[in-house]
């Protein structure tokens, strides 16, 4: 199996040498650029076009946030990850928004950060057992929408990261059938995205993943 390729973006350059060298210790992992702002991050991810981009969240220049949101939308193949000590309901959400694909704290083991990279890169949402756990605490307080049947079907396999196409062959639907069931639960959850859809909704308990 290929390496995941990972552009690294932090304005410390101890965290990113530390970083380098544990992912590139994993075997799964290849380390094929770094940025110290996140402007940088933004023109070197254009540049490499890697499978992920390891974002963190306070940086000069051009934030976390901006930056994931310029990744998604000059390189949508590149998947964000956001990786930052700041656990806030509003920084989680906000980059959520923006398009990042995982959320984690910079108090994660190395093992579990590997996995989770190489996870995101196949699709996978990632989340920090604390930011999963703000998230649903924040959501659950909010009144929760009614997803049809299909509409969880739906979600529950892109939560599982597949395409339209193969969620449309392996419900028996036709693809232009699924967009219009994401859309409404786009809708009813107040999002814009699939990422965000997905969190939300487990959040909510709306869906399952096992």
């Amino acid at each position: 199996m290929n390496p995941v390729t990972v552009v690294i973006a932090d304005d410390h350059p101890m965290v990113v040498e530390g970083l380098s060298g544990m992912l590139g210790a994993s075997g799964v992992i290849e380390v094929i650029g770094t940025a110290h702002d996140g402007r940088e991050a933004v023109s070197k991810v254009a540049a490499l076009h890697p499978d992920v981009v390891l974002m963190d969240l306070r940086m000069p220049v051009m934030g976390g946030v901006e930056a994931t949101r310029a990744v998604r939308a000059s390189s949508p193949d590149t998947t964000v990850v956001v990786l930052t000590s700041y656990d806030t309901d509003a920084d989680i959400l906000h980059a959520i928004e923006a398009g990042a694909s995982g959320y984690l704290l910079k108090d994660i083991a190395a093992d579990e950060l590997a996995r989770a990279i190489v996870a995101a890169a196949h699709g996978d949402t990632v989340l920090s057992q604390p930011v999963e756990r703000a998230l649903m605490t924040r959501l659950r307080g909010e009144d929760a929408p009614s997803l049809s049947a299909q509409e969880v079907a739906v979600l529950e396999r892109v939560a599982q990261g597949l395409t339209n196409a193969q969620i449309a062959s392996g419900q028996h639907l036709s693809e232009s059938t699924v967009k219009t069931y994401l859309a409404r639960a786009f809708s009813k959850l107040g999002v814009s995205d699939r990422t965000s859809a997905v969190v939300r909704a487990q959040a909510l308990g709306l869906i399952t993943t096992q």
